[in-house]
């Protein structure tokens, strides 16, 4: 496989399917990168991943998570430092609550699939 570098773009590649830009970082064969932005004041839509996983670092912003995979559901407060885990079949919604945009880079484990890997549900906001 070629080694691949990447700076970030100034604009979007793609908006997620709960509503978030996306940006894309390098891919490899077991999962790819990505950072995402969430305008301030803005509530991404609820969805559940069908096949990947994810890790997400904070980059800037603030907002909260909520997580439920049907035994645990819990809502946590993203700011900068803070890194969190979306198991596959994880149902979750974040939201941006402070004056500039919450900003993200997320692992996918496998590389994205495309947006019907997303599946909406009915989430805390």
């Amino acid at each position: 496989m070629a080694f691949e570098t990447r700076t970030l773009p100034a604009a979007p590649d793609a908006i997620a399917p709960d509503g978030s830009e996306v940006r894309l970082l390098p891919t490899l064969r077991a999962g790819g990168m990505a950072h995402f932005s969430l305008a301030p004041g803005s509530t991404a839509k609820a969805v559940r991943h069908r096949t990947v996983e994810e890790i997400w670092y904070i980059l800037a912003g603030e907002g909260e998570m909520w997580r439920s995979n049907g035994t645990d559901e819990r809502i946590v407060r993203l700011v900068k430092g803070v890194s969190l885990t979306i198991p596959v079949g994880t149902a979750f919604q974040f939201r941006s609550n402070g004056g500039v945009p919450l900003e993200i880079v997320g692992v996918t484990m496998p590389p994205w699939p495309g947006p019907e890997e997303a599946e909406f549900v009915e989430g805390a906001w």
